[in-house]
């Protein structure tokens, strides 16, 4: 048996970063403390969710990986405790900037980074202002407790991230998020947005894990209210943990890394795969 604790978190960011660095070290330790060794926290969690309107000073928000507050902070944290904690951030490189997760694995080490692919644009989500799309590929990193792959936010609703990040090696797949409420659509897009990753862990059979944001956040006339419902399902897509929309949360679950690979090499959903049936994908698209 291979067991891993994994937990999802969530909670409300200010524009004090200090401040938010400390509230989110606190969870973290919490988590540790339940026995957790795989820990998620949100995207951008820093500062408050910038991209409602695209503000050139904002552009000033960025560092690199080397710079990164969050990521040196989190570096020590996970070497004490033994963890595994994922950080999202706000990359600059040159001239360009990304939405960015660096892998920070059980002592203390930078695995690598993976630049967020899908980057969206609408109302409040003004995202293709700030990030440019990215470059690295999907990730899976070989970490003590597992291989991981991770997708951002926007990356969750394409089941071609959870499916690629799955035939590359990924037994967890994480999703550190930033949703809340739809302005323009006026819909409440929660249990869908839930649902799109509970059928990447059914389809795939692996865990997945999704961190999301609470609060109230203004910018300008701008104001959108975050929804958290952190949750992680297992393998069959079931929630096992799930969290309300407006409290902070430490949500923690075990999963038996080699009873799931058993039932995913039984269901034989990848033995069956026919990658070269599957090329009107990719001729529909060129056509469009």
């Amino acid at each position: 048996m291979r067991k891993v604790k994994v937990a999802a978190t969530q909670m409300a960011c200010t524009w004090d970063r200090e401040e938010t660095l400390q509230k989110a070290e606190l969870l973290v330790r919490q988590a540790a403390g339940q026995g957790a060794n795989i820990i998620l926290l949100q995207e951008l969690f820093e500062m408050p969710y910038f991209c409602q309107k695209e503000v050139y000073e904002y552009y000033r928000l960025a560092t690199s990986l080397e710079e990164n507050p969050a990521v040196n902070h989190f570096k020590s944290i996970a070497k004490e405790l033994n963890v595994v904690i994922p950080i999202s951030f706000y990359e600059a490189a040159g001239n360009t900037t990304f939405n960015t997760v660096a892998m920070i694995d059980a002592d203390g080490t930078v695995l690598g980074t993976y630049r967020k692919t899908h980057i969206p644009c609408g109302e409040c989500y003004e995202e293709k202002f700030y990030f440019s799309p990215g470059d690295t590929g999907f990730k899976v990193w070989d970490t003590r407790y597992g291989k991981i792959g991770v997708g951002i936010c926007w990356d969750q609703w394409f089941p071609e991230s959870a499916r690629c990040m799955a035939l590359m090696g990924a037994e967890i797949l994480l999703y550190p998020t930033a949703i809340g409420s739809e302005p323009v659509m006026t819909v409440d897009s929660m249990e869908h947005w839930r649902r799109c990753m509970q059928g990447h862990a059914a389809a795939n059979i692996m865990p997945v894990v999704a961190s999301n944001r609470i609060g109230v956040e203004t910018e300008g006339d701008s104001s959108m209210k975050f929804y958290g419902s952190s949750f992680i399902a297992d393998e069959t897509g079931a929630l096992v943990a799930s969290a309300d929309r407006e409290s902070e949360a430490v949500l923690v679950a075990e999963f038996d890394l080699d009873a799931i690979w058993e039932l995913r090499i039984g269901w034989g959903v990848f033995r069956d795969r026919r990658p070269e049936m599957y090329e009107a994908m990719y001729h529909l698209d060129s056509k469009r």
